[in-house]
């Protein structure tokens, strides 16, 4: 068996301002970081505490519960009394996640975008174009980005956490010499939130080098990482990506090619790949076509392969077409080349691309994403209509629906919130606590467009329906007569394993309440989502082709890593996969069912409810 070539790295990051004065930050295991003088210079008591109650929420742990780093903080916590001035980010091997949200917990209240990727072969400037590429993806992915080159045999690679914007400069980009590269914008949905699993990764075995960026998430990668490590492998990161290469290297085929055809057969989930070595570009789909990735072409002959058409856009490269679910297309000095993967499969590509990932200029599965929006609030409006006065958008991923609404019910449609774009994930709360302090700092009302008015507000999705009650708030303190809410998509019912970042299912508003009991929780005068029956008759024959697995329950790939033994071993395996009885009996979960949740008295409550 062969072995990746891996780097050993510390355990324990800590990064420390205090009293504006600049700490050297301290790398060590846990047992240096207790023997170290390092606690003297940390918070005092009872922000501490207030600290720790924060990183326990995002652990999903009570109050009294334990974790790695309150067991850290909380043995030294006798002699600590000093003051606080700025804020404390602890990054460990165990991902902690973002904590600023503003004390208000919003930050988890909505779907995470998965990961966007690009590759380019045939041009001398393919690190300066991949840059470009992931500043139109940077939607899909803002906790880091990375770019691998290739020239003269050699892969050069450079990654960091943050923004594509913070992590290359001019002096970067001109290091990365070379016609072909491959590069990413990450957001962990697999994997702790640390440089190390900033992607792309590259890494060397017998043959040479490759390097691999990934869209998508494995359901099977922790059995895939125990058999690997069960047989010698050693893994450097806690990303499901990094299997692909143990695989890749472990493998017996021969060549490159039949390599990494072996090593995809054992995945199982949705996976957009493209892979880098020293003279080809690689792009794969899954099976199934969860993910998107498109392939475009520059004037110079220059090939890209990029997940959204709105990458191809900015770098001027016509698009051509999609890769095909299971296909696997190779690009080098002979020319570019084409095999089928898999045996065909049941396409089922994410419907939530449209409904919230994918930029609304971007063409995706062959559809335009901003149509497919406006007829959702077209169809909204003809389900679900209020008597009201203006139709207002959660800005950004609401304003598309929120435009085919307005222009269905013959409305006007305004700009009732006005979303600030310069927040970040950390910022500091005052002492004095400010009600619904994370949405104000995001979202700010307009009260000469709600000051007295009946508002119909149109956004994406409701996830835990605690961002979505602080809206409805936010509205109706700036002076709205009424606030009906209307969501471009089906209640939420269950996670997705497919390269999407969410809450467990008992998380979600929509598995635990009826549409009526979710109206009360946000304290909206009406609610309606748009009817699952609705959606599939929009998409027409396509309908069949589109994963819906977050509406409906029914998985096209068991989940095997997340869910018991006992329904990942039920034969389900080549099979669409239904969740429990308990999930099939959530209210709403029918198709047929008028998702609406408009009291009785109100003058246009569905016959249906009445």
């Amino acid at each position: 068996m062969e072995a990746l070539q891996v780097c050993q790295r510390q355990t324990v990051i800590l990064p420390v301002s205090l009293n504006k004065k600049k700490i050297t930050p301290f790398v060590g295991t846990d047992a240096q970081l207790e023997s170290s003088n390092l606690w003297g210079r940390m918070p005092g008591p009872s922000c501490k505490k207030r600290y720790l109650g924060r990183i326990r929420a995002k652990c999903g742990q009570s109050e009294t519960g334990s974790d790695p780093v309150s067991d850290v903080l909380e043995r030294r916590s006798a002699s600590d009394d000093n003051p606080m001035a700025d804020m404390v980010e602890i990054r460990r091997q165990q991902s902690l996640g973002g904590y600023g949200d503003g004390g208000d917990g919003d930050y988890d209240d909505v779907f995470r975008e998965e990961c966007g990727v690009i590759g380019i072969y045939g041009d001398e400037e393919a690190s300066r174009l991949c840059y470009l590429a992931l500043h139109a993806l940077q939607h899909r992915g803002q906790e880091g980005a990375g770019i691998v080159t290739a020239r003269s045999g050699v892969l050069k690679a450079e990654t960091g956490i943050g923004l594509v914007s913070d992590v290359f400069n001019e002096m970067k980009l001109s290091q990365l010499k070379g016609a072909l590269a491959i590069g990413h914008v990450r957001y962990a949905t697999a994997g702790a939130s640390e440089a190390r699993n900033v992607q792309p990764f590259v890494a060397g075995y017998r043959f040479g080098s490759v390097a691999v960026a990934h869209n998508g998430n494995l359901v099977n990668y922790k059995a895939l990482r125990a058999v690997l490590e069960e047989n010698g492998s050693i893994f450097n990161t806690s990303s499901d990506t990094e299997v692909v290469l143990h695989l890749i290297a472990t493998s017996t085929a021969r060549p490159f090619i039949s390599r990494l055809v072996d090593a995809c057969e054992r995945l199982e989930g949705a996976y957009s790949l493209v892979f880098l070595t020293e003279e080809k570009l690689v792009a794969v789909r899954d099976p199934h076509g969860f993910r998107p990735l498109v392939m475009g072409r520059r004037s110079n002959g220059a090939v890209v392969f990029a997940s959204e058409t709105c990458a191809l856009d900015l770098i001027d490269a016509e698009y051509e077409r999609e890769v095909n679910p299971g296909e696997v297309v190779v690009v080098d000095k002979d020319g570019m080349s084409s095999l089928c993967l898999l045996p065909q499969k049941q396409r089922k590509s994410c419907v939530f691309e449209h409904i919230y990932f994918a930029l609304p200029s971007s063409v995706v599965f062959g559809r335009s994403v901003y149509e497919s929006r406006y007829e959702f609030g077209q169809i909204l409006a003809e389900d679900a209509p209020t008597d009201c006065d203006v139709v207002i958008a959660v800005p950004d991923s609401g304003v598309v629906a929120a435009l085919g609404y307005a222009a269905k019910a013959r409305l006007p449609f305004q700009q009732g919130l006005i979303r600030s774009h310069y927040v970040g994930r950390t910022f500091i709360e005052p002492s004095q606590k400010i009600r619904d302090f994370g949405v104000k700092l995001k979202l700010a009302p307009v009260h000469a467009v709600l000051e007295g008015k009946r508002v119909v507000v149109v956004d994406d999705s409701i996830v835990r329906g605690t961002t979505s009650s602080k809206i409805v708030r936010l509205i109706r303190d700036a002076g709205a007569r009424e606030v009906h809410v209307r969501i471009a998509s089906p209640p939420i019912i269950g996670s997705c394993y497919y390269g999407v970042d969410t809450p467990s299912r008992e998380q979600l508003i929509s598995h635990k309440m009826t549409v009526e009991q979710t109206r009360k929780f946000i304290g909206a005068d009406s609610l309606a989502f748009l009817p699952l029956a609705r959606l599939r008759r929009m998409l027409g024959e396509e309908a069949p082709s589109y994963c819906d697995a977050c509406f409906s329950g029914m998985y096209p790939v068991p989940p095997r890593d997340v869910l018991s033994a006992e329904m990942a071993g039920d034969g389900l395996s080549n099979q669409t996969m239904k969740l429990p009885k308990a999930l099939n009996a959530t209210p709403g979960l029918d198709p047929s069912t008028t998702l609406t949740g408009i009291p009785d008295s109100h003058p246009r409550a569905p016959a249906a409810l009445s």
